[in-house]
């Protein structure tokens, strides 16, 4: 496969995944954010947010503090941000129009009907009270095209591209809302009422309440959180259950063994070793942080390895 293909593929899956995170993530902020109102806390949750997408940053260099109606449309149709919700369905279509013929007519409908949409949009529709609504639109348009790919593309090098942007960007989401949350895993804070709810905002950003529920069968606690977050292969939005996949996909693309793709190789088998390497209950006595921070660092570097290895990048 062409590499320029091969990167329009990987691309194309990280920007549909991307805008389901942001909207997913954002629906549970505005949860979080109701409940923190009382305490006069809720903006925290909103730079919470902001540190969970990577853009806290620029976002401050544009707009200053952040408030809800800004980091709002900063994360859904604001085009100054590269990762917003506009700009990743903006960035998946054109990576999806260059590489129409390897995509399934199921695949393109998915991408290039959101894009149209997306195009008529009332501003109005996707603010205040409709935020919510605007949301669930984009969760369901990111789960059409997931689905439409599952169901309908061929087990080849184009569905191994599309899979593996999908599942990097998808570690990256669940290993950011974890360190952006990082200050609620305290062991000494654990029976605090606002750290409970603090879990449950997490887990319904990476949509995992149902799942924690299914398996552990009790009330939230810090260490189950992390352990089904960063450690259960059975959830598929845990961190070692993405890198499980992304290593099987980089095993099969790489049929020639040259020293970088090896190094690609290496580099995913060890980001999903050091999230289960340890016990949930070391992590929780101070270890969690620095994990964190070095897969988000890992991860970028893999992004990285796996551009020199396969796309033009």
């Amino acid at each position: 496969m062409l590499a320029r293909t091969a990167d329009s593929l990987f691309w194309l899956g990280r920007y549909m995944e991307r805008a389901g995170n942001v909207a997913r993530a954002l629906n549970a902020t505005l949860r979080m954010a109701s409940l923190a109102a009382p305490r006069g806390t809720e903006l925290a949750e909103w730079s919470a947010l902001l540190d969970a997408t990577g853009s806290a940053e620029h976002y401050e260099q544009l707009y200053g503090d952040p408030t809800p109606e800004q980091v709002a449309r900063w994360l859904t149709l604001d085009t100054l941000n590269l990762s917003s919700i506009a700009s990743c369905f903006e960035s998946a279509r054109r990576n999806a129009r260059a590489v129409r013929t390897a995509l399934t007519v199921d695949m393109w409908e998915a991408v290039n009907d959101t894009w149209i949409d997306l195009r008529k949009l009332d501003p109005h529709e996707a603010g205040g009270d409709r935020l919510m609504g605007f949301n669930d639109w984009v969760l369901s348009r990111a789960v059409l095209f997931n689905g439409a790919a599952m169901d309908t593309m061929l087990r080849d090098d184009a569905w191994r591209f599309v899979r593996l942007g999908t599942m990097l960007e998808r570690a990256d989401n669940t290993v950011r809302l974890l360190a952006a949350h990082s200050a609620a895993f305290g062991t000494e804070t654990e029976n605090a009422p606002e750290n409970y709810a603090q879990w449950q905002g997490l887990l319904r950003s990476v949509a995992a309440l149902r799942a924690y529920q299914h398996l552990f069968r009790e009330r939230l606690r810090p260490l189950r959180v992390v352990e089904l977050l960063l450690m259960r292969p059975e959830y598929p939005r845990s961190v070692s259950a993405c890198y499980e996949e992304v290593n099987d996909i980089l095993s099969v693309l790489a049929m020639s063994d040259g020293e970088d793709r090896v190094a690609c190789r290496r580099l995913a088998a060890a980001l999903r070793g050091r999230c289960v390497e340890h016990t949930p209950a070391r992590l929780m006595d101070g270890a969690l942080a620095e994990l964190l921070a070095e897969v988000i660092s890992g991860n970028q570097r893999l992004g990285d390895s796996i551009g020199r290895c396969f796309l033009i990048g």
